[in-house]
């Protein structure tokens, strides 16, 4: 096992987590209604190719790190789980900045690909919101060296996690024939 690199404090932990994680869901809820009309003077739809890149390389990274941590190298896991969540965090910033500059863009499919289409945003937009304080509850039990709740949390968390990054990816591919 890993050395802890965090002191445990619980108290605080539990503060920032939740703060943290109600500040970035009230951001995002509040992209459907705000949107800057600026020119930027590029295509503002790259943000949305960038987040599918990172929402790939988050896939990516999250079946290493499960590999890593299955063939028991705990300070490669570290290091995967780390870069993942640094990406994470790129990705919103760059999802805010491409609803506050694009708006909202309408499915314009029909049929079956349009239900498949729905089925996999209405999931996608609930568990992405829910999965924050799982993602940083994970990361903080591992970093304080509970690692028989890191493991228990990670079971829900990993697979959750991964399900957000890859419907992600799917979004971005069934919406962007549409972005004008």
């Amino acid at each position: 096992m890993l050395t802890p690199t965090w002191k445990k404090n619980d108290t605080k932990a539990n503060w920032l987590i939740i703060s943290f994680s109600i500040i970035v869901f009230l951001v995002v809820a509040a992209l459907g209604r705000v949107q800057l009309n600026v020119n930027v003077g590029f295509d503002v739809h790259i943000f949305a190719q960038i987040n599918a890149v990172i929402n790939s390389a988050v896939t990516i990274l999250l079946i290493a790190a499960l590999i890593a941590v299955k063939k028991r190298n705990y300070a490669l896991h570290k290091k995967i789980m780390m870069w993942a969540m640094v990406l994470s965090i790129l990705f919103l910033v760059s999802y805010i900045c491409h609803h506050l500059l694009a708006g909202d863009t309408k499915f314009g499919g029909t049929g079956a690909i349009k239900t498949f289409y729905y089925i996999i945003l209405f999931t996608h937009i609930p568990l992405a919101g829910f999965i924050l304080p799982f993602i940083l509850y994970t990361a903080y039990r591992g970093l304080i060296g509970e690692y028989p709740r890191h493991k228990k949390i990670a079971r829900i968390t990993w697979p959750l996690w991964l399900y957000v990054a890859i419907t992600g990816v799917l979004v971005y591919i069934l919406i962007s024939p549409y972005y004008t």
